[in-house]
C-alpha cells in the first residue's frame, strides 16, 4: 500500500528530461543598447577634449623628366636695363608728354623744359657771330687794299721814286692787317662755338627717351622744377619719369653660400611666379655673380628667361627650382609652411594629422623658400601638417581641425 501524496505535490510542475530553461531576449538587447551607449559617450568625450589645430596640405612631388631638384630658391623679376629720365640742367617743367604704361622709342620727346632765357642767349650769341663775320670782311677788304699798295710801293722803291721809308710803312701796314684778319677769324670761331653750345643747351631743353621701352612710373608735372642732380627742400624733381626695357627682364636670386656649388652657368632652371603659381616658366642661369654678401652670407645669381611674355613684370617675386639634367632619377621635395617646423629634442619635427590624432615626425629640412620649408625627408606630398603646433601637444593627441 502506497503512501499517501502530500497536497504540495499537486502544485509542482513537472519538467521532462530534455527541456531547458530559455533566456530572456530583452535582457540581450538592453546590454547591447547599453553598451552602445557607453560607447557613444567615450567617443564623444574624447572629441570634446581634443586640441584644435590648424593644419596646410604639404605641396610638392618628384620632379619631371628625369630631371631632379638640386635647389630651391626665391628672387625677383629685374630690369637689367631702366633709367629714370632726367634733364641735364636744371629747369622748369613746362610740358610732360607721357603716362604710366606707355611704350616709348629712343629718341622720343618725353617733356619740355622752359627755354626763354636759353632762346635769348642763343640770339645773342647769334648776334655776335653775324658781327664777328662782318668785322672780318671789312678787314679782308683793308688787307686786300694794303697788299695792292705794298706791291706799287715796292715796284716804286725799285725805281727809285719811293723812298725806303714809304716802303717800310706799307709793309707794316700790309702785316698789322693779316694779323688782325687772323685774330677776327679766330673771334668768328669762338662765336661759331658759342652758338653751338647755346644751341645745344636749347636741345637740353627737350628731353627724350633714351632707349626703347615702357614707362613705369611718371615723377614730374608742369611748373614744378627739375635737376639732375638732388636740390635741397625737397621742391626739386630729379626725373620726369622712369623707363624700362621689357626685354631686358631677369632674375635675381640670393643663393645660400652654402649651396652656391649647386649652381653653375647655362644650367635649367624652373621660375614659378607667386601671381601665377601654375605657370611654369623655363630659364637658364646666366651668370654667377664672383662676390659674397657678408652680412647675409649669399651669392647673387642671374637668370634668363627663355622666353619673355607680356605677364612678366619687373619687381615680381618668383621662386626658381635648379635642376640637374644629368641626374638619373628624380627628386621627391616638399614643401610646407615654415610655422609647421618645430625644433624638439635637437631634431626637426612637424605634427601629422592621421585619424583625428597627432603624429610626429621627424623631418630632414633642405632649404627655404620665402615663408616654406623644403624637406627631403619625413613627409609626403598631400599630407596634413600642423601649422604653429601648441608646445604641449604630443605624439598621439587627439586633435581637431579648425575650420578655414
Amino acid at each position: 500500500m502506497s503512501p499517501p501524496k502530500s497536497p504540495l505535490d499537486d502544485l509542482r510542475i513537472e519538467r521532462s528530461a530534455g527541456q531547458k530553461p530559455q533566456p530572456r531576449l530583452w535582457l540581450v538587447v538592453v546590454a547591447v543598447v547599453v553598451l552602445a551607449l557607453i560607447g557613444a559617450a567615450l567617443w564623444w568625450h574624447s572629441r570634446s577634449g581634443a586640441v584644435e589645430v590648424q593644419t596646410a596640405v604639404a605641396r610638392g612631388g618628384a620632379s619631371e623628366g628625369g630631371e631632379r631638384i638640386v635647389l630651391n630658391a626665391s628672387g625677383y623679376v629685374t630690369a637689367r636695363r631702366a633709367a629714370t629720365v632726367s634733364s641735364k640742367v636744371t629747369g622748369k617743367v613746362v610740358e610732360v608728354l607721357i603716362e604710366e604704361g606707355m611704350k616709348v622709342k629712343a629718341g622720343q620727346i618725353v617733356a619740355r623744359l622752359d627755354d626763354a632765357n636759353v632762346k635769348a642767349s642763343l640770339k645773342v650769341t647769334e648776334a655776335q657771330l653775324e658781327s664777328a663775320k662782318a668785322a672780318l670782311v671789312e678787314t679782308r677788304a683793308q688787307l686786300k687794299q694794303a697788299s695792292q699798295e705794298f706791291q706799287r710801293v715796292t715796284e716804286l722803291a725799285k725805281q727809285h721814286i719811293a723812298s725806303q721809308s714809304d716802303l717800310d710803312q706799307s709793309e707794316s701796314n700790309t702785316k698789322s692787317l693779316e694779323a688782325h684778319l687772323a685774330r677776327q677769324e679766330l673771334d668768328v670761331t669762338v662765336a661759331e662755338r658759342q652758338v653751338t653750345a647755346w644751341q645745344q643747351q636749347m636741345d637740353d631743353m627737350t628731353i627724350r627717351a633714351p632707349f626703347d621701352g615702357v614707362i613705369t612710373t611718371k615723377d614730374a608735372q608742369p611748373g614744378e622744377m627739375i635737376s639732375p642732380v638732388s636740390a635741397g627742400g625737397g621742391f626739386t624733381r630729379t626725373g620726369i619719369g622712369t623707363i624700362v626695357d621689357m626685354s631686358s627682364l631677369e632674375i635675381e636670386i640670393d643663393v645660400n653660400e652654402s649651396y652656391i656649388n649647386r649652381v653653375e652657368p647655362g644650367q635649367a632652371v624652373e621660375a614659378t611666379l607667386d601671381a601665377y603659381p601654375t605657370w611654369k616658366i623655363p630659364c637658364k642661369v646666366i651668370a654667377i655673380i664672383p662676390t659674397a654678401d657678408r652680412g647675409k652670407s649669399t651669392v647673387k645669381v642671374r637668370v634668363a628667361f627663355d622666353q619673355l611674355d607680356p605677364r612678366i613684370l619687373p619687381e615680381m617675386s618668383v621662386k626658381v627650382a635648379f635642376r640637374d639634367a644629368g641626374g638619373a632619377t628624380a627628386t621627391r621635395t616638399v614643401m610646407v609652411p615654415k610655422t609647421a617646423v618645430q625644433s624638439r629634442d635637437g631634431r626637426d619635427v612637424v605634427f601629422i594629422v592621421q585619424n583625428d590624432r597627432a603624429e610626429r615626425r621627424a623631418v630632414t629640412v633642405s632649404d627655404t623658400q620665402g615663408d616654406d620649408s623644403v624637406l627631403s625627408a619625413g613627409v609626403s606630398a598631400g599630407e596634413k601638417v600642423v601649422v604653429n603646433a601648441p608646445a604641449d601637444l604630443k605624439d598621439g593627441t587627439v586633435v581637431k581641425e579648425k575650420n578655414p
